[in-house]
């Protein structure tokens, strides 16, 4: 029998991954068909069927998850001694894939940039979505979260400040209310909902002298995007719970208003996390060492004084 190449074996690992034809070509960087081809050629010389195929769906075949089941660990193998191999050249070369949230992807753009005129010969691809997925099973070289939501079994790197919670209204909105001094004043305020990509509704977080608070507000809008909980703020329609980073810029400018401040304590920070049990490519570990001289340099950074609240453990999505 012939001997498959890498090539296709990628192939069939990255449809499993993404139960999809297309969604696995758009990874791969090659046509939909040219993916099948490739994958009805294999199966073909192996001679059973990898994937159920249907116009809606893609499922493996019990054939199919055994052989997955045996490739993937080889081709993790494979990868590592190709980017050990990788590490002798005089600057570090290939791609990496990172999973985060959109937010994050936001915060951390300077760094990626920094990083892509450092290394030339490096390629990123970032794939930005709200939830939280296993970036082993899905493919990814490493992910950035805010640090609570890290898995343990990673090796993480602090990316960057903590982050704060900030909740914010139009001065239009409170030209006729009275600002909320209390999480309970809250009760008598519009509050833009936030929807997880749990479809949970978000519950919004506050702590003071030990005293812990989660409110659900209420309001006649809910919505699952920081951009459009920021606009919507911006024009009126109620009070926002957004990270400082998304809401500093209008604070300053006078276009929201910031209440509840000392409600609101630091949170740990993101965090660039991979795993531990993989080797590091040369390319990883430059992102590494790139991102703890960005975190120190912003420790060098004088920072604003925030009020001294014990640390708590927060269920925050990733940006």
């Amino acid at each position: 029998m012939k001997t498959s190449g890498l090539a296709e074996l990628e192939s069939v690992l990255a449809v499993a991954r993404h139960r999809s034809f297309r969604a696995a070509a758009n990874e791969l960087s090659v046509s939909t068909s040219a993916l099948s081809h490739a994958v009805a050629a294999l199966e073909a010389r192996l001679g059973v069927r990898l994937f159920h195929r249907t116009t809606r769906s893609v499922a493996l075949t019990e054939a199919g998850t055994a052989f997955v089941g045996s490739v993937a660990p080889a081709l993790a193998s494979i990868r590592d001694a190709m980017a050990q191999a990788g590490d002798f050249r005089d600057t570090p070369s290939g791609t990496l894939r990172i999973n985060t949230s959109l937010g994050a992807a936001h915060q951390v753009m300077p760094v990626f940039a920094a990083f892509l005129q450092r290394y030339p010969d490096m390629k990123l691809d970032i794939v930005t979505e709200n939830k939280l997925v296993d970036i082993v099973v899905e493919g990814f070289d490493a992910g950035i979260r805010l640090a609570s939501t890290v898995p343990q079994d990673m090796i993480a790197v602090p990316f960057g400040d903590r982050q704060r919670f900030a909740v914010v209204g139009s001065p239009a909105y409170f030209a006729d209310r009275r600002k909320p001094r209390t999480p309970a004043d809250l009760e008598a305020h519009r509050c833009i909902r936030s929807r997880m990509p749990s479809g949970a509704i978000y519950h919004w977080e506050f702590e003071r002298h030990g005293e812990v608070v989660r409110f659900d507000g209420d309001g006649a809008l809910t919505l699952d995007d920081a951009g459009l909980m920021l606009k919507a703020a911006r024009a009126g329609l109620g009070l926002a719970y957004l990270t400082e980073w998304n809401v500093d810029a209008d604070v300053r400018a006078g276009t929201l208003v910031r209440v509840l401040e000392d409600w609101t304590p630091p949170l740990d920070g993101l965090c660039l996390y991979y795993p531990s049990r993989r080797h590091a490519s040369a390319g990883m570990r430059a992102l590494v060492e790139l991102i703890r001289e960005s975190a120190d340099a912003q420790r060098k950074r004088p920072v604003r004084a925030v009020p001294a609240i014990r640390k708590r453990a927060s269920k925050a999505r990733g940006s």
